[in-house]
């Protein structure tokens, strides 16, 4: 298990997470069914960081079940996204008991209260039931916000959107998260499924070959990768078949500047 993710001095290789917006909000036993299924597929791949959040619905709870009786297999990631300190400890307190009582990586989501509810993971950071803090936005507009709370030093990850059409963490987010040493993780790797509308042909893609890549999706989660920078991608699916495809997308050889370049044409053709 890779935990670059986590800020530590563990440094492996990139990895390939699997997140659950949409994908894992369902009820009945039909949607736990599928969520189990997506995870059973995840962790025979070695995909084994999974990113959630209150604000998906059911998804936490689902993401539970499907881990139950193996959670020291996964690393699980996710949010605090509340207005008040009160309505933040329900949520925490529903989340441990999704997760065995710990939680790998728990996050600001959208800096919501970002002030207030630090202190509160900082608490429980320091009786063990969280290993890393980190604070997310998925808005241009708020990345301002976001520098401020990187340099407070009080946060060991980041969650930011990033994929060839939308560079803004280039110029300064993730320059910053590499200097102090920050675990990142991108979201939206597939612009929110835009990029994947009007995928290349095969043919475009064939320089790609030597680097693992038979799918525009593969090519999209490289391009992320070959990024020092960032340690983990998370695109979500329905479909086990994705998430085999996605893994791979997660092996060496890295993508150098040509590469990324040649994918960064393709995406805004």
């Amino acid at each position: 298990m890779d935990y670059r993710v986590l800020g530590t001095s563990e440094l492996r290789v990139p990895v390939i997470g699997m997140g659950t917006w949409r994908t894992f909000d369902g009820r009945g036993e039909s949607a736990l069914k599928n969520a189990r299924m997506l995870v059973d597929t995840a962790l025979s791949q070695e995909v084994s960081f999974f990113d959630s959040s209150p604000m998906y619905g059911s998804a936490e709870q689902a993401l539970g079940e499907a881990l139950r009786g193996r959670r020291d297999q996964a690393l699980v990631a996710t949010k605090v996204w509340a207005r008040t300190r009160a309505e933040g400890q329900a949520q925490v307190k529903r989340a441990l008991s999704f997760f065995d009582g710990y939680v790998d990586v728990y996050q600001i989501h959208n800096l919501e209260n970002w002030l207030e509810h630090l202190a509160l993971l900082e608490g429980l950071k320091e009786r063990g039931q969280v290993r890393a803090i980190g604070a997310t936005h998925y808005s241009y507009s708020a990345f301002n916000e976001l520098r401020k709370v990187i340099k407070t030093g009080r946060i060991s990850v980041i969650q930011i959107p990033y994929n060839p059409l939308q560079r803004e963490v280039e110029k300064d987010i993730l320059p910053l998260a590499a200097d102090l040493g920050l675990g990142v993780i991108v979201m939206r790797p597939f612009g929110e499924g835009s990029l994947m509308r009007l995928p290349p042909s095969e043919q475009a893609l064939k320089p790609l070959a030597p680097f693992g890549v038979k799918t525009w999706g593969q090519a999209l989660l490289k391009w992320v990768l070959s990024d020092e920078r960032c340690h983990v991608a998370i695109p979500a699916t329905t479909k086990t078949q994705r998430v085999i495809e996605n893994a791979a997308a997660g092996n060496p050889p890295w993508f150098g500047p040509e590469e990324r370049e040649l994918v960064a044409r393709l995406a805004t053709a």
